[in-house]
């Protein structure tokens, strides 16, 4: 089965965010490369979309809705459940991730996803069969996120 990959908040937010210019180059260059065969989106990342380019001032509210609407018209949106809030909240006691992370994690997890595009939960960490992959590094994308988009 090939792997199915998940956004992140962060690789959202830099399509958006032109205060550096290098992540928001990577951050365009991964959602233009992905297909909606390959990826999930998560409504959690959707939703803290919406909230963070509109706190701080990337977007208005209008056109962060417009954005968000387009975002979730690349892919599958996955939705959670308190299965997943219960995973989030035993993962953020256990000291292993942000409660929110965790909860993006487990419901990508659960609609099949193997890999996690973030730059913030720690490159190579893994929860359950779902591995985090931090694409704005010193080598750009890395290989394993490159390998899942369009050319």
């Amino acid at each position: 089965m090939p792997d199915l990959l998940t956004l992140d908040t962060n690789v959202l937010i830099y399509v958006v965010d032109s205060r550096d210019a290098a992540k928001q180059r990577i951050a365009q260059e991964i959602l233009a490369g992905v297909r909606s065969a390959n990826v999930r989106l998560t409504t959690i990342s959707l939703g803290e979309f919406f909230h963070v380019s509109t706190r701080k001032r990337f977007l208005s509210a209008a056109n962060a809705r417009r954005t968000m609407a387009a975002f979730s018209a690349l892919a599958p949106v996955v939705p959670y459940d308190i299965r997943h809030l219960s995973q989030g909240a035993a993962e953020a006691e256990a000291g292993r991730f942000s409660f929110w992370d965790a909860v993006i994690l487990a419901s990508a997890e659960e609609a099949g996803c193997t890999i996690c595009v973030s730059e913030d939960m720690g490159h190579g960490t893994r929860l359950g069969n779902i591995r985090v992959s931090n694409p704005f590094g010193p080598r750009g994308i890395a290989p394993d996120v490159r390998a899942l988009l369009v050319p």
